[in-house]
């Protein structure tokens, strides 16, 4: 196992499965210790138990990114064990059924819904886990976007994605981005970076496995945002080929 991460604290929302696990995987094989961050706990030790199966220190944490009462916790836990976060990466989205009509016909409530996971919930948790990324000496926030998140893609009438037009979901994602950047202008003169990974079309739950990259792919852009060089970019939108157009 590498151990270029040791001694890093990482936690991840929504890492019970998919492209959140396959995170907490690879940030663990290369020797930091992953939180996972699970709504059902039972899930979340599950995950984790896989993990430590493959030699990787991984805890579970409690963590409902739309409930407050478990974000404090997770943020007390994390302090009184570590004293620090290191890497912080927003992966937990939701993508609701209700969201596939023309948008004009998606339910306001469909729209509050997946606000309150995508856009609201990743401020929650990255609001309340700050006083402790600012206690690392390399802090890194990575939001969990989408290309569908694209104004440019979605512009674009010859787009890959043109017909994807869920308006909540592209939506939350757009105003996701546009967190992170602010919020990497307010941290710019301190060690914290922050970015938004695109992992594109991959494989999981949240599009019935339609997706044709791997997990593994899918997590390549969040990782290496994790594990940014001191002089690595930071209130950027990229894919594991680069540069995403806003």
């Amino acid at each position: 196992m590498s151990e270029d991460l040791e001694g890093k604290i990482a936690l991840i929302t929504g890492a019970n499965k998919g492209i959140g696990y396959e995170i907490a995987r690879q940030l663990g094989s290369r020797g930091a210790t992953v939180l996972v961050g699970a709504r059902d706990i039972g899930r979340g030790e599950e995950a984790a138990n896989k993990l430590r199966l493959n030699q990787i220190d991984a805890r579970t944490i409690q963590l409902d990114v739309i409930d407050q009462k478990t974000i404090d916790s997770a943020s007390k836990q994390i302090e009184s064990e570590f004293g620090k976060l290191d890497i912080l990466v927003n992966n937990a989205g939701i993508l609701s059924d209700g969201d596939r009509l023309p948008p004009s016909q998606v339910d306001i409530e469909t729209l509050r819904h997946t606000y309150e996971t995508n856009v609201f919930g990743v401020f929650a948790v990255t609001k309340t886990l700050l006083p402790l990324l600012k206690k690392s000496t390399a802090g890194r926030i990575v939001n969990l976007s989408s290309g569908l998140g694209s104004l440019t893609q979605n512009s674009d009438p010859n787009s890959e994605f043109a017909d994807s037009n869920y308006l909540a979901y592209n939506s939350s994602k757009t105003a996701l981005n546009a967190i992170t950047v602010l919020l990497a202008a307010e941290l710019k003169d301190t060690p914290i970076k922050v970015n938004a990974a695109d992992p594109g079309f991959t494989a999981t739950d949240i599009n019935q496995y339609q997706g044709y990259r791997t997990v593994e792919q899918g997590a390549i852009a969040a990782v290496r945002l994790a594990t940014l060089p001191d002089d690595g970019s930071s209130g950027g939108y990229f894919d594991e080929n680069g540069v995403v157009p806003w």
